[in-house]
């Protein structure tokens, strides 16, 4: 409808026992661009040349997401839910540098994607996303076991700051 007209999309997320979140998600105009400078930050941000895995089962926020990347020069493998992830890791194991993984993805969940790719490469990097609340999983993860974990929406410069930081550890 009206969000497709305007190139956004809407992500929907549900848990069981805690709630339904629907996030909607449209482009910045030109002009409010311009304004806030928008392209002036995204041009001081450093990109790279590294490989990433990126795990993502919203196939607009994967699409988005994989453009931005390669637009600051990154090579992206992208995978459509855990059971991809985990085929497309073990066939690239040598090539990939980061994985970023949505939590909450179709077959197997980030976690036990990441738990499966580390008893190939157990150094492996990674970078989870999530829509849920910070206080429903990040506590969990981050407080828990020290993993970094990227809310959603993704904001481009964060995203881009984050893997730097990652990728330069």
């Amino acid at each position: 409808g009206i969000i497709k007209q305007h190139n956004g999309y809407i992500n929907v997320y549900s848990e069981k026992g805690i709630g339904t979140t629907f996030k909607i998600y449209l482009p910045l105009s030109k002009e409010e661009e311009e304004q806030y400078g928008g392209s002036e930050v995204m041009q001081k941000i450093e990109g790279g040349t590294e490989t990433i895995l990126f795990a993502e089962d919203s196939p607009d926020v994967r699409e988005s997401t994989v453009h931005l990347l390669k637009e600051f020069g990154y090579r992206v493998i992208e995978a459509y839910d855990g059971e991809d992830a985990i085929e497309k890791f073990k066939l690239n194991k040598d090539e990939i540098q980061l994985v970023i993984l949505d939590i909450v993805m179709p077959k197997k969940n980030g976690m036990e994607v990441y738990e499966e790719i580390k008893k190939e490469v157990p150094e492996v990097k990674v970078i989870f996303t999530s829509g849920y609340s910070e206080d429903v999983i990040s506590k969990k993860l981050v407080a828990e076991k020290g993993y970094e974990i990227i809310q959603k929406p993704l904001s481009p410069s964060h995203l881009l700051k984050r893997i730097k930081d990652i990728l330069n550890k």
